[in-house]
């Protein structure tokens, strides 16, 4: 049963597992140029992780001290990233399926491996002590649309959507991840056009 709802929720054009890639005409600015992975798409709404905005003003040190979690490596090792302008003092790890624990939501699961959403202490307290998943990334907040709202802005041309991979997800290089999300389509970034609603 879960499996057919499962197959008809991918008929029906939801993009959980999915990348989201803002298009040049994205009206608003925290979005502008923004790779987000969808973890959750259905009728009741949608909620996802930008995973291409770095936050120079944290520091993961002083975040970890804050948290109390005491670290055996290099602190720095542990980036932080925007993931969203809701709740944006929560973080959520965005991590490859390496690393389950309760509370774990397992978003796709495929040849790469998979990829997971974890928001616990327990994992930034595996990841200190050198023992999280094997990639991940930290983000402070999230991207969420209401019933209906997500599509209504990729009909309004607001947003392209491709496979994901772990390359773009977990790539140190933040700032090319726009640029290769969109040759995943097989087209260069400067096709798009900048008028909405014209291809």
């Amino acid at each position: 049963m879960a499996e057919s709802e499962a197959d008809e929720e991918k008929q029906q054009g939801y993009l959980t597992g999915q990348l989201l890639i803002a298009m040049p005409t994205m009206g608003d600015q925290r979005f502008a140029r923004a790779v987000i992975y969808v973890c959750a798409h259905s009728s009741e709404g949608a909620m996802g992780l930008v995973v291409n905005k770095g936050l120079p003003s944290v520091d993961s040190a002083e975040l970890l001290d804050q948290l109390g979690i005491e670290p055996s490596e290099r602190p720095e090792s542990l980036r932080i990233q925007f993931g969203g302008p809701v709740e944006s003092g929560r973080g959520f790890v965005l991590h490859t399926t390496d690393f389950e624990e309760e509370g774990t939501l397992v978003v796709d699961r495929n040849d790469e491996g998979g990829v997971a959403m974890t928001a616990t202490l327990d994992i930034l307290r595996a990841i200190a002590r050198g023992d999280g998943p094997g990639r991940h990334i930290l983000v402070l907040g999230y991207a969420g649309w209401g019933p209906g709202q997500l599509d209504g802005e990729i009909q309004d041309n607001g947003w392209l959507s491709v496979p994901s991979d772990q390359a773009i997800l977990f790539d140190e290089d933040l700032s090319t991840k726009w640029e290769r999300a969109i040759a995943k389509l097989g087209f260069s970034p400067h096709m798009l056009s900048t008028d909405a609603g014209h291809a």
